[in-house]
């Protein structure tokens, strides 16, 4: 049985489709803060907080889990930032809470997400999964802190983990059920999409003056179900006695964030008012993935690598959900 920490959040929410679809027998684990019950979508919950680590123990001693996939914590760059001691918390030390509960139970395999701002400023592009980590933000330091964390307990107590790096999640389940609902809607396309339905005041390009083509920042962003399949494939893995690894998770082409509301113009049909401001901080110019290792270890292959659906899938469900899951 699989635990999903997260499981009602946008990613996760989708981990749970997938498993849903397989027959695969799972619970999800979320205090709900911001993931959403309606994205659980029938899935059994605990309701639950990593930081409350008494919780963590009654889930997995209440259900006969064999693997857990970890999505859950804080996840925005520039509040980061502002806010580092609740980074810290949510990411850091509810991930101890979990692998000490799970230290506990007996339980040895974690798929885990990271992130590619454990990178930081790339210094060859397309970035492999040996390159310097080198975070600028918070967030990225948080996230790599867990990775090390979890090779020290690899070397103590025999925890195999294997943490999949994300480039840009983006789209959203291609059945129209599931999407991407957070608030404040930070993440580039979802963000243009509501500005441009009226939901929310015009957005706002941070950062013009990048040494990029256009001056705005360039990512690589990768469907949401295909995620899920690597998560899927990294499960396997581990049931299958493989050792603890890091995989990057993107597409290996980068789009900037004027070529991206170009697309959410072209796929809605409808203008995407916006302004001009200064960078962000902990904002790198270019974050592009090499993903062959994934490829080429896990047979991961991308179902959805291009922008265009990642952008129309995203564009159905909001268009069909326009308040989110209130809708």
């Amino acid at each position: 049985m699989v635990l999903l920490c997260g499981g009602a959040g946008f990613i996760g929410s989708h981990m749970a489709k997938r498993l849903r679809d397989l027959g695969e027998r799972h619970v999800i684990l979320d205090s709900f803060e911001k993931g959403h019950r309606p994205a659980a979508g029938g899935s059994p919950v605990v309701e639950a907080d990593l930081r409350d680590r008494e919780s963590i123990r009654r889930a997995l001693t209440t259900f006969p889990i064999e693997v857990v996939i970890h999505f859950a914590g804080s996840i925005q760059v520039g509040e980061s930032v502002r806010q580092p001691a609740e980074y810290w918390e949510n990411n850091f030390v509810g991930t101890l809470n979990l692998l000490e509960a799970m230290r506990e139970a007996g339980l040895s395999k974690l798929v885990f997400s990271s992130t590619a701002a454990v990178y930081g400023e790339p210094e060859v592009v397309p970035i492999p999964e040996d390159h310097p980590k080198k975070p600028t933000s918070p967030y990225g330091e948080t996230k790599f802190a867990v990775e090390m964390a979890l090779s020290a307990y690899e070397r103590a107590y025999g925890l195999r983990s294997i943490a999949l790096r994300y480039f840009n999640a983006a789209g959203s389940d291609p059945d129209g059920v599931f999407g991407e609902d957070h608030d404040p809607e930070t993440h580039l396309i979802p963000a243009a999409i509501l500005s441009a339905m009226g939901k929310t005041a015009p957005m706002q390009i941070f950062g013009t003056d990048y040494p990029t083509l256009d001056g705005t920042c360039v990512r690589d962003y990768v469907h949401v179900m295909d995620l899920a399949e690597a998560h899927r494939l990294a499960v396997r893995a581990l049931r299958d006695g493989a050792p603890s690894n890091q995989y990057n998770l993107g597409n290996g082409q980068g789009f900037s964030v004027r070529e991206v509301l170009q697309m959410v113009q072209e796929v809605t049909g409808l203008v995407i008012p916006h302004s001009e401001g200064p960078r962000r901080d902990g904002d790198p110019a270019v974050l592009v993935a090499s993903s062959e290792k994934i490829r080429a270890e896990l047979g991961w292959s991308p179902q959805y690598p291009d922008l265009g659906s990642m952008v129309s899938h995203a564009w159905n469900w909001r268009r069909a959900h326009p308040d989110g899951y209130r809708s």
